[in-house]
């Protein structure tokens, strides 16, 4: 499997000397998610790196950002184009924060800003799909999350896979093509905790506190990129 990463943001110095950049951090969840003989190449969006074309690859992931999805920054409407396009030609893809936005307006969806607020730290989501060949039995999941933007709406078509009273649509996949998940399943408790000490003051001291707390729990996230794996290679 060859798998184009559609990167959507700029790490500050920091970050990036601690844990790359968002490709970086899905080539090492899917190597432990079992994806051995899987390919990655990486391109950045917001710089305006794109493929030549994207029929050499098996299918596009799009990553997170801390950019709007219906931004209309020059970079976003070229994305959204992109997509449009990819799922046009039922090219397989991946949507995770940012990416699950954007690929979910692009489908007709509305998204906003979410009216409960942040969501950060760990969250816990209802499993709608037990019988699902990827996740028997499951009926809910824990994944870590960062986002002030959220799908208001199942898109037409969509089967709605996770949700909470917080994120009414936080995973949904389109038949066999597209697979979206709002929260992070390529986040570890290090990088959850960098975030919520730079957003301490947005999120005031009542939510950062319990986030902060919340990440003792452990989370999920293998398991989402153990899924999202068996679905590209269906």
């Amino acid at each position: 499997m060859k798998l184009c990463i559609l990167e959507n943001d700029l790490f500050d110095a920091e970050l990036a000397a601690r844990f790359g950049g968002f490709g970086d951090m899905f080539r090492r969840l899917f190597a432990q998610a079992g994806a051995d003989n899987w390919t990655f190449e990486i391109f950045n969006t917001v710089q305006g790196q794109y493929p030549d074309s994207f029929d050499d690859f098996d299918a596009v992931l799009l990553t997170g950002s801390r950019a709007d999805s219906f931004s209309q920054e020059p970079w976003v409407l070229s994305l959204r184009q992109q997509v449009q396009q990819l799922l046009h030609t039922k090219k397989k893809l991946l949507g995770v924060c940012f990416g699950h936005q954007l690929i979910a307006l692009c489908l007709g969806a509305q998204v906003g800003r979410a009216p409960q607020g942040w969501g950060a730290g760990r969250m816990h989501y209802q499993w709608h799909a037990p019988k699902w060949a990827q996740a028997p039995e499951r009926s809910d999941i824990a994944l870590l999350a960062s986002h002030q933007d959220q799908v208001l709406g199942l898109p037409a078509g969509a089967t709605l896979l996770a949700s909470s009273a917080f994120c009414p649509v936080a995973a949904f996949t389109v038949d066999k093509q597209v697979l979206c998940v709002q929260p992070h399943p390529e986040f570890v408790e290090e990088l959850s905790a960098y975030l919520l000490n730079k957003r301490r003051a947005v999120l005031g001291e009542a939510l950062y506190g319990s986030a902060t707390d919340s990440l003792a729990l452990g989370h999920e996230g293998l398991e989402m990129a153990r899924l999202m794996v068996a679905f590209i290679e269906e």
